[in-house]
């Protein structure tokens, strides 16, 4: 259980996860939409998970595999105040190896597609570089 621990989660404390149900049973209506999209693996059949504590923070959407974090933000986060922590959230989450795609509530509502294409188009990038680099060791693997 540590060492799941430690992967999936980064080492998140006891009350984020307390804190992640709440938001999970309080979803704004963008993150629902969202999550109707994400779920059950129907982008390039990666599975993700839904206010995801990661070390200090939660992330609103987020996939093991692929180490990637989907972002739906809304007004709160245009002030001047709200961006200096997103950044400063991104600069850790990102130190861990993580990857974070941010969008706008309007992007999930009024341009679906456009999210979604964007999610699919880096998880499709993702599992080429993953199969070239696996096709290179056992290249490797067979000159040894």
């Amino acid at each position: 259980m540590r060492n799941y621990h430690k992967h999936l989660f980064l080492y998140a404390k006891g009350d984020k996860f307390w804190f992640a149900r709440m938001l999970r049973r309080n979803s704004t209506d963008f993150e629902h939409i969202m999550w109707q999209a994400l779920r059950n693996r129907k982008i390039n059949g990666f599975k993700f998970r839904r206010q995801h504590p990661l070390l200090i923070y939660i992330a609103d959407f987020y996939c093991h595999e692929a180490k990637l974090i989907v972002e739906i933000d809304g007004e709160i986060h245009n002030t001047r105040e709200n961006k200096a922590y997103d950044q400063h959230r991104e600069k850790e989450l990102n130190k861990h190896g993580l990857t974070v795609l941010r969008f706008q509530n309007d992007d999930v509502l009024y341009d679906l597609a456009y999210v979604i294409n964007r999610i699919s188009v880096f998880l499709n990038d993702l599992s080429i570089t993953a199969r070239i680099y696996v096709k290179n060791q056992t290249t490797i693997n067979k000159r040894l």
